[in-house]
């Protein structure tokens, strides 16, 4: 049988995760938006089928209409995208009620069909609705996971190739926490061919990268006039692509903490093994009084967050 993955909400960020994903060729893709949405996702499906005799890709594709769920069935890995971003005027409390509506709506449908799959949530407030569609849901912790400091990782190992001209693959960072401002950049654990960052750039310039990374997401919308989607789909296809090809692949991500960190009860970015399971471990780092000082701050505001859930 092959492989399966569903991708809720394909709009810019969905869409290009389907095309990442459909490069790899790990797994046929239906595309599933809300019932407004009408035939886009169908034609965005067969846009992207078309394009795999050129690019050499093998994933079968398919997009349905009217908010239908038909052919989701069995899926291995469901990702969400679902909801809209916060818009000017709009409350902390407005948005997580919307989105609320929207991901807990995908969880009543998706998971009846597919009951086994791992789902990935990218839905924002991040880390608030990574904890509701768990609640929700009331699968394991392991089988629900957020996207996290993956992305915020990635634009800060390509600002520091940028900086050193290295390549990018001598670079390997750490950001913990909270998306954009409320990231908690590890640079103690970050590298470039092993040797710490702070050994590589004085503490003036890895500072004005961290605060580049920190604004990364906001630097894109100043520039595009809507908010990131190459990158975010790139590291949502990479999630995915570790829990069904059951890589082990370490990565920040977005998981629900009993103790860890001494965090309990809430959906936090930390390291995590991916496979076939979905979070296999949670890998635990020894902070710095500094590092542990930006956590917490990262963690007040989740829980402000998470207080305008309605559970």
């Amino acid at each position: 049988m092959r492989n399966k993955i569903t991708i809720v909400g394909v709009g810019n960020v969905g869409a290009s995760c389907a095309l990442w994903l459909a490069q790899r060729g790990i797994a046929d893709l239906v595309l599933v938006d809300i019932p407004a949405a009408k035939t886009m996702p169908v034609g965005k499906g067969l846009d992207l089928l078309q394009a795999g005799p050129i690019v050499g890709y093998n994933s079968r594709i398919r997009g349905n209409a009217d908010g239908s769920y038909e052919g989701t069935e069995n899926s291995d890995v469901v990702i969400v995208t679902a909801g809209v971003p916060r818009k000017p005027g709009m409350s902390r409390e407005d948005l997580v009620g919307v989105n609320q509506t929207a991901v807990s709506d995908v969880i009543d449908k998706a998971l009846p069909l597919s009951p086994n799959a791992t789902f990935i949530v990218v839905t924002n407030p991040l880390d608030t609705m990574t904890y509701l569609a768990l609640k929700h849901s009331k699968l394991p912790r392991n089988r629900v996971i957020g996207q996290a400091g993956i992305l915020d990782s990635a634009r800060l190992a390509a600002f520091v190739a940028l900086e050193l001209n290295v390549a990018i693959d001598n670079v390997h960072t750490v950001v913990l926490g909270g998306h954009g401002d409320e990231m908690v950049p590890l640079l103690r654990y970050s590298t470039v061919f092993g040797v710490p960052l702070t050994e590589w750039l004085p503490a003036d310039k890895l500072q004005a990268l961290v605060d580049r990374t920190r604004k990364g997401g906001g630097e894109i919308v100043n520039l595009l006039g809507t908010s990131a989607y190459y990158a975010p789909g790139a590291a949502l296809a990479r999630m995915a692509e570790a829990v069904l090809m059951d890589s082990k692949l370490i990565v920040p991500c977005s998981t629900l903490l009993e103790g860890e960190y001494g965090l309990s009860d809430i959906c936090f970015g930390v390291p995590v093994k991916l496979g076939a399971s979905g979070v296999e471990q949670i890998i635990q780092l020894k902070l710095s009084d500094e590092e542990k000082a930006m956590a917490d701050k990262s963690v007040k505001i989740i829980r402000e967050t998470m207080s305008a859930l309605k559970l």
